[in-house]
């Protein structure tokens, strides 16, 4: 049976859960770098709502990978890169971002040009951070390389599906579930704790973005796909580990042609996902 990843599992559900609540509260009573109006932006409908949910998931996330007693030294250490990279880099991103250069691609050829945006400081950033933690992890060049990228590519690709209420995090969730369910019919304890303090962090924030109260931001999004990515690496051998990379570096690539948010609306079954627990698009604002 497997007990002992199920239990670890559901601990770093609780404990993420927990601990990205109390952060989320403790952040929205005194917000980090600024006041309130330092986080507040506009979102798709032109209304207001706080960023502050992105470092509530980040400090909630590593205060549960610093905790987890199933977490090795340096598995907990490689989160909290992890986590720290997509974060902090994330957002540095949400406050000092411009958007004079737009997607991977955009960024990426204006540092060609000699323009260093603050989307390319990001890139370089978690790709920094994320080799780091793969290191920690892995035990060949090659696995340190997957890793990284993984880790990297997940964390770009959460950020591109943070466009509408509860994106991301439903995607976060749809991905993570089948890593933390593999980890346990295996019974490997560490890809199932890593897997479920990241799921439990995300799925308690899940409230405040359907009910479009806050958002996650770079900082969040970013954070969340940096722990999946490094969740993939730990749950998953070589060959699962390069296809997730190929599905990753697939769908980043399509972004740069189509357009998420309208795939998903012409699909039934994806746009019903979608807007579970969603305000409707044309009910007026206050109304949830």
């Amino acid at each position: 049976m497997a007990r002992r990843a199920l239990l670890g599992a559901l601990a770093g559900a609780v404990l993420g859960a927990a601990a990205a609540r109390a952060a989320y509260a403790a952040f929205t009573r005194r917000p980090p770098l600024g006041d309130a109006g330092t986080w507040e932006r506009t979102n798709h409908r032109g209304e207001p709502i706080t960023l502050l949910e992105g470092p509530a998931f980040a400090a909630g996330a590593g205060a549960a990978a610093g905790a987890l007693p199933p977490l090795p030294a340096r598995v907990r250490a490689a989160a909290l890169r992890a986590m720290a990279g997509g974060g902090g880099f994330g957002a540095y991103d949400d406050l000092y971002g411009v958007t004079s250069s737009k997607g991977f691609r955009g960024h990426l050829s204006a540092l060609a040009k000699g323009e260093v945006t603050s989307g390319a400081v990001k890139i370089l950033g978690i790709g920094a951070t994320g080799l780091a933690a793969a290191a920690l992890t892995s035990r060949s060049v090659l696995d340190t390389a997957v890793g990284g990228a993984l880790v990297a590519g997940g964390a770009n690709l959460a950020n591109l599906f943070d466009l509408r209420p509860g994106r991301a995090i439903k995607a976060g969730l749809i991905a993570g579930v089948p890593l933390a369910a593999a980890a346990v019919v295996r019974d490997e304890p560490v890809p199932a704790a890593l897997a479920g303090l990241t799921l439990g962090a995300a799925a308690a924030l899940l409230p405040e973005d359907l009910g479009e109260r806050a958002m996650l931001g770079d900082a969040g999004a970013n954070a969340l796909g940096a722990l999946l990515g490094l969740a993939a690496t730990s749950a998953l051998g070589r060959p699962g580990r390069l296809a997730v990379l190929g599905t990753v570096v697939a769908l980043t690539a399509a972004s740069e042609k189509i357009s998420f948010t309208k795939v998903i609306a012409g699909n039934p079954v994806l746009n019903r996902i979608d807007m579970l627990g969603r305000r409707p698009v044309e009910q007026a604002p206050g109304h949830r």
